[in-house]
């Protein structure tokens, strides 16, 4: 696989470690990169983050034509941004949502995630380790694609 995993990271994630640590946890953004490029082994992460609904958007475009599979951590976007929803419709390969707290079991605001609908899996719940999760499933995924 030459192509890269994009890891994309929604609002306020860029605060992980400092921001509500009984809901995220206090692991930083940073640390969760660390672990991504670890468990991603020799396949090589593109790995951002943005506050911007745009710039999100961008990526996706980008991964489109230069990434083997998403993992995105859409934070509030998930609720709110069909735009980001519809710019993942495009995308050909794997796509798999990922959310640091259980998204069902907090205010009902947060039950309900647009990209869930066009994501090939979604993990909620985890913490931080719901990203390497998301890097063993979507490798797994793309190994089966190439088999």
């Amino acid at each position: 696989m030459t192509k890269p995993l994009y890891i994309l990271n929604g609002p306020n994630l860029n605060r992980l470690g400092k921001r509500e640590p009984a809901i995220y946890g206090k692991t930083t953004l940073a640390e969760i990169e660390a672990m991504c490029r670890d468990e991603a082994g020799a396949v090589p992460v593109v790995f951002r983050q943005s506050n911007s609904e745009a710039q999100l958007i961008d990526w996706i475009h980008e991964a489109i034509d230069e990434a083997s599979g998403i993992i995105i951590n859409p934070a509030a976007f998930s609720f709110t941004s069909m735009a980001i929803m519809d710019a993942l419709k495009m995308f050909p390969g794997p796509i798999i949502e990922v959310h640091i707290s259980n998204i069902h079991r907090r205010e009902e605001m947060y039950h309900h995630s647009y990209m869930s609908a066009v994501a090939t899996a979604v993990i909620a719940g985890l913490g931080p380790g719901g990203y390497r999760a998301a890097i063993q499933s979507i490798l797994e995924m793309l190994r089966d694609e190439t088999a």
